[in-house]
């Protein structure tokens, strides 16, 4: 008796959450765990910059460039290149926001953040809530993610973005967007 070979198709991955790990894992080569909702690590491709989405959405409409940017719920994420959340403190005391309350937060070695639905799929599916992109990573982004300037060179290992620029930028927006919504929260002075 004769033994056909026959090919075998591999499985596909099905829709939802697996596909979303195995589309990060595969296309971007970055590091997923845990899930549902699948986690990005964050300290070894790319550091978190995080902050309000009032003030988040105010800096993507400034000048200062930036690398792939989420949302997840009230909460804006902006990807820097690894080792920034290390800086984080530091450039806040440098640019002079050192003890200013900012509601500015970095992620960095042993962070997670949830990851959001890949560009291009099904929307309407997964909770409200759920992270996306507002600018979405593609392969080989982290080579231009918001780095600190080399001695003599522009930022970043392409001279991409600055991540001194950033920072400044961010803190200035968040400290904006404190001050709006605490100006939102009084009552207005009465005359008689």
């Amino acid at each position: 008796m004769a033994v056909s070979s026959v090919t075998v198709p591999s499985p596909r991955v099905p829709p939802g959450e697996d596909a979303y790990a195995s589309w990060y894992e595969r296309v971007l080569g970055w590091t997923v765990v845990g899930g549902p909702p699948a986690q990005l690590v964050t300290g070894t491709r790319f550091d978190v910059l995080e902050l309000p989405s009032d003030a988040g959405a105010a800096l993507l409409r400034g000048p200062v460039a930036t690398g792939p940017v989420a949302l997840m719920g009230r909460r804006m994420r902006f990807l820097v290149a690894p080792g920034s959340a290390d800086e984080l403190d530091g450039l806040l005391a440098w640019l002079e926001w050192g003890g200013v309350a900012l509601d500015l937060a970095a992620l960095g070695e042993g962070g997670r953040i949830t990851a959001p639905k890949p560009p291009g799929a099904p929307s309407g599916e997964g909770p409200r809530e759920a992270a996306v992109w507002l600018r979405p990573p593609e392969k080989g982004c982290e080579a231009l993610l918001p780095s600190l300037p080399a001695p003599g060179k522009g930022a970043g290992p392409a001279g991409g973005p600055d991540l001194v620029r950033l920072v400044a930028a961010a803190a200035t927006q968040c400290h904006r967007a404190r001050l709006r919504r605490t100006h939102r929260t009084r009552q207005p002075w009465v005359f008689s």
